[in-house]
């Protein structure tokens, strides 16, 4: 549709525009109100773990066009430290900042589509996407 929409993360100000920039595309592509809320939540945990492991990174927002369908697309990028164990930290419950660790697994659950790739001292890459609900 467009171009990607960049989000430099490196304070918390950075989180709230990345959700307002996320929940301003999900209601240009129809995206319910609800979903809307969906896709912010979702930002914001992403962005949140940049900030308390990377320190700073960036989101890129972009459409995706599937067929019938079409969506959004968040990639979330750092050059932080790395996630150790990937599977390990898409378990609830599991944190190693001392949090309640419901960030990349609450994530993970609010949109469709997830995937994190992570090398431990390179950072990391989470892709989420959340696609239209069809009518009809």
């Amino acid at each position: 549709m467009g171009d990607d929409l960049h989000c430099p993360i490196a304070a918390d100000v950075d989180i709230v525009q990345a959700r307002q920039m996320g929940r301003e595309l999900a209601a240009q592509l129809g995206f319910s109100a609800g979903d809307q809320t969906v896709i912010a939540a979702a930002i914001s945990e992403i962005a949140r773990n940049i900030l308390m492991y990377a320190k700073r990174g960036e989101l890129l927002l972009r459409t995706v066009n599937d067929g019938a369908r079409h969506g959004l697309i968040v990639v979330a990028q750092d050059e932080g430290p790395g996630i150790r164990d990937v599977q390990r930290a898409l378990q609830d419950g599991y944190s190693t900042s001392g949090g309640l660790g419901l960030g990349l697994p609450g994530a993970r659950r609010l949109m469709d589509d997830f995937e994190v790739v992570s090398e431990v001292g390179h950072g990391t890459r989470v892709t989420m996407k959340k696609w239209t609900r069809t009518h009809g």
